[in-house]
């Protein structure tokens, strides 16, 4: 038993604490601690739970009310996000033309030709745009010798066999449809050499940026061609289907071996040279009609405003050129011990 000094110390104490950290419940605690320090466990027991069910009452509906609030003003955001969106929607030019609206503040800048007209393309910018290097030399050829090179010589001669079969002679949907695999290669070098520069913490040499750009570059060829010739439906389902074959297949290919990768690549190319010189022979004879050439076409390869079809073929078969000349060069880098950071990146090279 306690003694009634004792006891008032505590009721001093717990007087004094309970106002600043418990508010209100302190005063049952209070009265609780009272009934324990005066022999009477029970009712200082039944007081505790009762004050320990308050306390968490107190804090629960707090978090209530709080997560209340938050949600209130969450959707008060989202409200305020989605009419900006709506906004953005409705919003309608003076010629009835929609406008994008962002919320976000980003805006596209308006671009203008050399000449001051407005650039009408937002797939690729003034400043990417190139004139063609028609000097290069088309007859150079890569002699396989190593066992490598040979497997990758027999391996693009065996796919041009059922390619001649599928299309013959309608050039125009070959090209088209061979640009949505010759898009691939670049991608994926530049991809696995970008997730190389990351891993060891090092600098590519500029082959990352030059393997995007004959990617984009093959990519701006589709782009071309489909103002030429449209696929029919089942030759969109042919692409799904090679396009995922290649992708894997060369994926493994430049993990396994970039040399060989970067060779086949060049075997390609060679044989897209040669694809498009036929080409140009069937439009010297009439069999397929020259027509004008692509407003794409001509911004993009900076071509006279009257450029026909045959202007077209001759910038892109010197394009392939260049990407021939690059994947032999790439390939004998590694052929030669070397990486490919050690040697400057033909960046711009078309």
């Amino acid at each position: 038993m306690m003694s009634r000094g004792a006891t008032r110390v505590a009721r001093s104490v717990i007087g004094h604490m309970g106002p600043r950290y418990f508010s209100s419940p302190g005063k049952i605690f209070a009265g609780g601690a009272t009934a324990f320090l005066h022999d009477n466990p029970s009712k200082a027991t039944e007081n505790a739970v009762v004050t320990c069910f308050r306390f968490q009452s107190v804090g629960l509906r707090n978090a209530s009310t709080l997560a209340l609030g938050g949600e209130k003003k969450v959707g008060e955001d989202e409200k305020e996000v989605k009419s900006g969106g709506a906004t953005s929607a409705a919003a309608e030019s003076g010629n009835g033309n929609k406008v994008i609206v962002s919320y976000w503040g980003v805006e596209a800048p308006k671009l203008t030709k050399e000449d001051g007209t407005e650039w009408k393309w937002n797939c690729f910018r003034p400043c990417e745009t190139y004139k063609a290097d028609m000097a290069i030399d088309l007859e150079k050829k890569h002699v396989p010798v190593t066992f490598l090179d040979k497997m990758a010589f027999w391996t693009v001669k065996a796919l041009r066999w059922p390619t001649d079969i599928f299309f013959q002679r309608r050039y125009g949907c070959r090209a088209m449809m061979l640009e949505t695999v010759a898009a691939v290669p670049g991608m994926v070098g530049g991809l696995l050499l970008h997730c190389k520069s990351l891993r060891r913490f090092e600098h590519s040499g500029g082959w990352i940026k030059a393997l995007l750009e004959e990617a984009e570059n093959e990519r701006m060829h589709l782009m071309t061609f489909m103002e030429v010739s449209q696929p029919k439906w089942y030759e969109r389902a042919l692409v799904f289907a090679v396009q995922g074959v290649f992708f894997n297949a060369y994926f493994l290919a430049y993990l396994l071996s970039p040399k060989l990768a970067h060779r086949i690549v060049g075997y390609l190319e060679e044989e897209a040279i040669h694809s498009y010189t036929e080409f140009l022979k069937e439009l010297d004879k009439g069999t397929i009609e020259n027509v004008p050439a692509p407003a794409i076409a001509i911004d993009y390869w900076r071509l006279p405003p009257n450029s026909t079809l045959r202007d077209v073929v001759m910038v892109v078969r010197a394009d392939e050129a260049h990407h021939r000349d690059v994947n032999h060069f790439a390939s004998d880098i590694h052929y030669q011990g070397h990486e490919l950071k050690e040697a400057t990146a033909p960046i711009g090279y078309h």
